[in-house]
């Protein structure tokens, strides 16, 4: 079952970002490859996450995805 992150989570998987900020994981990770130095990606490895906070600064920028 899903679980909501927690406000003070610093970094999201795809798939917990999708969840969170309504948008479709596709559509994420497309954002991500679109924009690797807007600072709102982080590698564990290669997994990819998005840090929660500089995302929602990104989205509130753009006026559409």
């Amino acid at each position: 079952m899903y679980q909501p992150p927690s406000p003070e989570k610093y970094a999201l998987t795809v798939e917990q970002a999708a969840d969170y900020f309504s948008i479709g994981h596709k559509k994420v990770r497309q954002i991500a490859d679109e924009h690797p130095d807007a600072g709102f990606i982080l590698y564990n490895g290669t997994k990819l996450l998005i840090k929660c906070r500089k995302f929602e600064q990104f989205l509130d920028q753009t006026s559409s995805i």
